[in-house]
């Protein structure tokens, strides 16, 4: 990085407390307190309308909440305009200028902040290497492939070197090879970045594969906030298990303190039960063990009997009918699918879910 650019290079925690927005009758957000820790990266997650570009525009300045803190390290930044709080960029459609080479969209930043031209030529040079783009100064914009633009963007967002850097669902528009190749161009390109990067997706593929944490949100208010993993493995309600990877919930029954599946004990390694219920079962399809002899008294017993299986590549889907219109999948690798005897639709198939591998959450409320 070039030494005269630098002015201070450690980056930012961010803190939003009790971040409120409302349209009218609508609350898009509602009472939003999250900390985000400096050089972390964290994603805002969730469908549409759920309010995280809202809040994302919120941090960079351009929505004024109704009632909010909002704080870069010790600063308090909700009466700083947008173009005072120092952060890197990155929109949906680019949003490069068209009549400008590669080398002028990405030193326009540096160019609006006063540094000299022969110091943007030796720092366009840098952010173009580090995007892997290095002999791409002198193209026009129509010039280049999908890819190569979301990476200039990425170049123009970081050439003045901000301590946080917003991204607002930047891989949207690429086809599914290049968006997948390209989270892990930023995920790589964060590893060499002393920045704090907030990213907003849809896409919980892609904010399992990126982030640090990840924030769940929807209708306004953030659900869940943890580790790809802990999202993955301990949802806390029904929306998030059910957003959040490939799953199947099966209502269960709270008898006392022991749960019921069907007239019979869940073995679980849960140790207690938040709420009043009603609790569902998710099922995870590759957790599902396919046991060719009778269920062994350590396994929960979903055995059913087929009704499809699904050829998808690099696995195998079988649908299982549970029983009072309930489904389960299965899903199999193809390797391992050519070692078993797969069933035959209308046979039974006897499935078995370790105690270890028992998701139980509570019903969400309406």
């Amino acid at each position: 990085m070039a030494k005269d650019l630098k002015v201070d290079r450690k980056s930012l925690p961010i803190s939003l407390q009790n971040v409120y927005k409302a349209y009218g009758s609508v609350r898009a957000l509602d009472n939003i307190s999250l900390d985000i820790e400096a050089g972390e990266f964290v994603t805002l997650l969730g469908p549409s309308g759920s309010g995280k570009t809202t809040l994302l525009m919120t941090i960079a300045g351009f929505v004024r909440p109704d009632t909010a803190s909002i704080r870069f390290g010790d600063e308090e930044m909700i009466l700083t305009p947008p173009h005072k709080r120092g952060l890197g960029m990155v929109f949906q459609n680019y949003a490069l200028f068209p009549l400008m080479s590669c080398a002028e969209n990405i030193a326009y930043p540096l160019k609006v902040r006063g540094v000299p031209a022969s110091q943007r030529k030796v720092r366009v040079a840098e952010v173009l290497e580090l995007v892997q783009l290095s002999g791409y100064e002198d193209r026009r914009i129509h010039q280049l492939s999908g890819g190569q633009c979301q990476r200039i963007a990425l170049a123009r967002a970081i050439v003045f070197e901000p301590r946080i850097i917003l991204m607002d669902e930047p891989l949207s528009a690429l086809d599914k090879n290049l968006r997948e190749h390209m989270q892990i161009e930023i995920k790589r390109l964060h590893k060499k970045l002393d920045a704090t990067i907030v990213y907003v997706t849809h896409d919980q593929r892609e904010a399992l594969t990126m982030s640090d944490r990840i924030a769940v949100m929807n209708n306004g208010r953030l659900v869940q906030t943890d580790t790809p993993e802990d999202l993955y493995r301990r949802p806390r309600s029904l929306f998030v298990a059910d957003f959040i990877g490939e799953s199947v919930a099966i209502p269960v029954e709270k008898v006392g303190n022991t749960l019921m599946l069907k007239g019979k004990p869940l073995k679980t390694a849960i140790d207690k039960l938040n709420g009043a219920g009603p609790y569902h079962l998710i099922i995870r399809p590759e957790l599902l063990e396919i046991v060719s002899q009778k269920i062994n008294g350590d396994l929960n017993d979903l055995t059913g009997d087929v009704i499809e299986t699904i050829y998808q590549g690099d696995s195998v889907i079988i649908l299982v009918d549970f029983g009072d219109n309930q489904q389960i999948i299965v899903r199999v690798p193809t390797s391992r699918a050519g070692k078993l005897a797969m069933p035959e639709v209308g046979m039974k198939i006897s499935l078995g879910l370790h105690p270890d591998d028992t998701i139980v959450v509570e019903e969400d409320a309406l």
